[in-house]
């Protein structure tokens, strides 16, 4: 029977490959394949990757972990193109092609303009980057072609009455963002599938920052579900949407899969009660003055002064959220033993550029700075 709509019968939980279980600079494959075989034989079959996952090691990792064991029609891979530092066409062909290399791959089967906005968009047209994914897909060697989207709503239906062509969007959706008008979470699905286009989530755990949560949240939380995960009522909402081709996860340990696994094999969508439960935990959340980072480290690459802006934000949020004041000392030490303090930030401005979230990193790291001074 014909889907649908593109991914219908792609399970709700796909395998985010940014996040691997990590051996010092290299990716514990050991684990990652004992991961990939647990999360394969519960019939999931969907693996995301980009070309600048992990210095390019995510795509080498897909390889050995998934393409070399597994029959190709087994399971479905993606993988995206990045714009931002392409100045020749060319660059495009180059760069798909060392993407199928490393992952031993004869062809993609979602492909995506990774990361775009309304200035990327920009990028993209000067670039030609539409006609390269109408041609990788006229050629085979991207079954289907779309991208992810990181601006306002108003923004992503722009490029989506410009390119019908785009057959998917990928989104950052979350309880949290949901209503936030810097993310714009709700109101860029709504435009999605006003045009009709199937969905993929990003980001529904937010970096990981959904399955820890301050205590009031988590005493909410197994007030009604005792035996369920915080992490599962994130991932569960996202994936009560229609429309969706999966919803990634970027599990990091062999834990955080056979969770999700668990509840997700049989998957059922939240319930009226269930999501009353979550909409206490937004109104909690949003009395707490947190950074809304997601530690995609966009903005880290470009940094002179190599500063783990990241993980500066996440110790300020723990500060903010669990106010232990030795405990985020010591994890701001740690965060900053290999590159810049917040104090040393130059406001050069290139991490603003960058960020997904809008957030001001400048004014952020300045009150870093004068907290761990």
């Amino acid at each position: 029977m014909a889907e649908k709509y593109l991914g219908e019968s792609i399970k709700n939980l796909g395998f985010g490959l940014m996040r691997l279980p990590m051996k010092g600079d290299e990716i514990d494959m050991e684990q990652t394949k004992r991961m990939v075989d647990a999360f394969m034989a519960k019939g999931f079959t969907y693996f995301d990757t980009a070309y600048v996952y992990i210095g390019g090691k995510s795509e080498v990792a897909l390889k050995e972990a998934v393409v070399d064991r597994y029959p190709r029609d087994s399971f479905q891979c993606a993988t995206k193109l990045p714009l931002w530092d392409l100045k020749d066409p060319g660059e495009m062909e180059k760069i798909f092609q060392e993407s199928l290399d490393r992952a031993g791959l004869e062809y993609y089967d979602f492909y995506l303009l990774h990361a775009l906005s309304a200035e990327r968009e920009k990028q993209a047209d000067e670039l030609g980057a539409w006609d390269f994914m109408k041609k990788l897909k006229a050629e085979g060697r991207a079954k289907h072609i779309g991208f992810s989207f990181h601006d306002t709503a108003e923004a992503l239906e722009h490029i989506l009455q410009n390119h019908p062509e785009m057959e998917f969007v990928q989104l950052q959706i979350n309880y949290v963002d949901w209503e936030s008008e810097s993310v714009q979470s709700r109101k860029c699905y709504e435009v999605a599938r006003k045009y009709n286009k199937s969905v993929i989530i990003m980001e529904p755990v937010r970096g990981g920052s959904l399955a820890i949560m301050p205590p009031q949240v988590q005493e909410v939380f197994k007030k009604a579900e005792p035996e369920m995960s915080v992490a599962s009522w994130a991932i569960r909402y996202a994936a009560s949407l229609d429309g969706l081709i999966t919803v990634l996860s970027g599990m990091s340990t062999e834990e955080q899969l056979n969770d999700n696994v668990s509840y997700m094999e049989n998957f059922q969508p939240l319930n009226e009660a269930e999501r009353a439960t979550v909409q206490q935990v937004v109104d909690i959340l949003n009395s707490l003055p947190t950074i809304p980072c997601t530690a995609c480290k966009y903005c880290v690459d470009g940094c002179p002064q190599k500063i783990n802006i990241p993980g500066i934000f996440k110790t300020m949020n723990d500060l903010t959220l669990y106010n232990n004041v030795e405990g985020a000392k010591r994890s701001y030490e740690n965060v900053t033993k290999e590159g810049g303090k917040a104090g040393d930030c130059v406001q050069c401005g290139a991490c603003e550029a960058h960020c997904p979230q809008k957030i001001q990193i400048i004014e952020t790291l300045k009150k870093a700075a004068q907290t761990f001074a």
